[in-house]
């Protein structure tokens, strides 16, 4: 009897990758065109809805000011020398806060999803605190804190804390115990585990925290500025409020807004670099 070759599939030439690339370029293309007509799409409709005055009983554009005088407002803020002092201050009670609750919320996260005994006794009075909003802890960080910065990170702090944790304690509670019994039969031992096998492992959760816990960074951070702020982003905000430059409040809204988006995103492109295995079977599924 004669031997069957066995068939091997082809693979992948050079031509095909080059055939790949403008699929995958005009694909590119096409999210982008879509995300742009989506939001020309939005500011069509918000200058419709402004300079027609539309009241809907329920809500109503009366006072809403258009995107033209927005786009004046917020030019006018780009010449002022008052916008490095609202984001420099905006950013560094971020920075503060984000960095604490990143340190503390992964920490407790690894013991408290690792541990039994740190699950029985830290996460029951994390618990209790977490449905707390940030906003409620306002007046009591002001009698806290002698100084109203302290108390403002404090409170952008809290917004964070519980976001990080609790996807880093979902996220090692997730780890395939396989993996772990793999490794010990292999020599690892202690701290070892943490750190070859745990922590990787958990990565995808806690970049998800993170991006999650910088969000609500923001939103803490102007609830806090409004009340017991005097620079920021936030403390802008009301400002413009209680002047009525409806305008300004647009442009404080549209600065927190990007802002939030953009530090989301840095996290997210740090997370994908530290972790290139991940975005690798991403991209593949």
């Amino acid at each position: 009897m004669s031997a069957v070759a066995p068939v091997v599939a082809p693979l992948p030439t050079v031509a095909a990758g080059r055939e790949a690339r403008p699929r995958r370029a005009a694909a590119t293309a096409g999210r982008w065109a879509a995300r742009g007509l989506s939001l020309a799409a939005c500011l069509l409709l918000w200058h419709w809805a402004s300079t027609t005055h539309l009241n809907l009983g329920v809500i109503t554009f009366a006072n809403l000011p258009p995107p033209v005088e927005v786009a004046q407002a917020g030019w006018d803020l780009l010449q002022s020398p008052k916008l490095l002092h609202h984001l420099g201050y905006s950013l560094w009670r971020i920075a503060a806060g984000f960095a604490a609750a990143a340190l503390l919320g992964i920490g407790l996260g690894l013991l408290i999803g690792r541990f039994r005994w740190a699950q029985s006794t830290l996460l029951p009075p994390l618990e209790v605190l977490r449905p707390i909003p940030a906003v409620a802890w306002i007046p009591l960080a002001i009698l806290m804190f002698p100084s109203s910065e302290v108390s403002m990170i404090f409170i952008t702090f809290t917004g964070a804390l519980f976001p990080i944790l609790l996807n880093t304690v979902h996220g090692v509670e997730a780890v395939d115990p396989r993996l772990i019994a793999s490794a010990r039969s292999l020599g690892t031992r202690g701290w070892q585990v943490f750190s070859q096998v745990v922590l990787p492992a958990a990565a995808p959760s806690i970049a998800t925290g993170l991006a999650i816990g910088m969000g609500t960074c923001w939103f803490c951070l102007v609830s806090a500025e409004m009340i017991s702020g005097q620079f920021g982003i936030g403390y802008y905000t009301w400002e413009s409020y209680t002047l009525q430059n409806y305008a300004g409040i647009i442009v404080g809204m549209l600065w927190i807004g990007l802002f939030g988006m953009g530090s989301s995103a840095l996290i997210r492109l740090v997370a994908q670099a530290l972790m290139p295995w991940y975005a690798a079977n991403r991209r593949s599924a």
